[in-house]
């Protein structure tokens, strides 16, 4: 996640611009940004958002 923001509120910003725009689910995200799924759902849990498959965003 070293091409991600740290800050977690900027984050959940740049993560469902991504999954909204370019991505059809959080495992193409992950897979496609390299970034490590459980450690992004560990660190956006930390300011109360979770995945939803239905609507492809964190809320």
């Amino acid at each position: 996640m070293d091409r991600l923001p740290k800050d977690a509120a900027m984050l959940l910003s740049v993560v469902n611009t991504k999954l909204r725009d370019y991505y059809f689910s959080l495992e193409d995200f992950c897979q496609g940004e390299g970034v490590d799924e459980i450690e992004l759902r560990e660190k956006l849990k930390t300011i109360d958002y979770q995945y939803n498959e239905e609507t492809n965003q964190f809320e």
